[in-house]
């Protein structure tokens, strides 16, 4: 099994990417896992929101491997504590199908995005900026995978 981030957005800031890079590094034993960068719809003085949101969720759902399972990061989705998540990739890995984690853009995923996610997950109640929720991705699911490994990174 193989997972997959797609962002929107293009050029984290080099703090995020090294941070990223190195969650990556850790979990490559476990789960592999790759960002896809999807460019951002066009936003500005006369330009509409939705049809750059629209844009982008056709963007994103393209870059989804066939087959996959969809997991949608969303402010309304379901929050997991970290032991949670654990259980979620215990089951992701028992479907044996590969995973695309999907992040949207300023105004969140488009409908179209939304009711092709297989489940919706919550990293909280705060707003985060999206360059950011890669890394904490990266980082709750390196710790999730070293939780099923009984690896002692997880100290809770």
């Amino acid at each position: 099994m193989k997972a997959r981030l797609i962002a929107v957005g293009e050029r984290a800031p080099d703090w995020v990417a090294a941070g990223y890079a190195d969650y990556v590094k850790r979990l490559s034993h476990w789960l592999p896992l790759e960002l896809v960068e999807v460019a951002p719809g066009l936003r500005g003085k006369g330009r509409d929101p939705q049809r750059a949101m629209a844009e982008e969720g056709r963007r994103v759902l393209a870059a989804v491997p066939k087959g996959g399972w969809i997991v949608a990061l969303d402010g309304r989705g379901r929050a997991w504590s970290s032991e949670q998540l654990a259980g979620r990739l215990a089951h992701w890995r028992q479907q044996g199908r590969d995973l695309a984690f999907l992040v949207g853009g300023p105004e969140g995923h488009a409908p179209e995005v939304l009711a092709a996610a297989d489940e919706r997950w919550s990293l909280g109640p705060l707003t985060l900026p999206h360059m950011l929720v890669r890394l904490v991705l990266a980082e709750q699911l390196y710790r999730a995978a070293s939780l099923l490994a009984n690896h002692p990174y997880h100290r809770a």
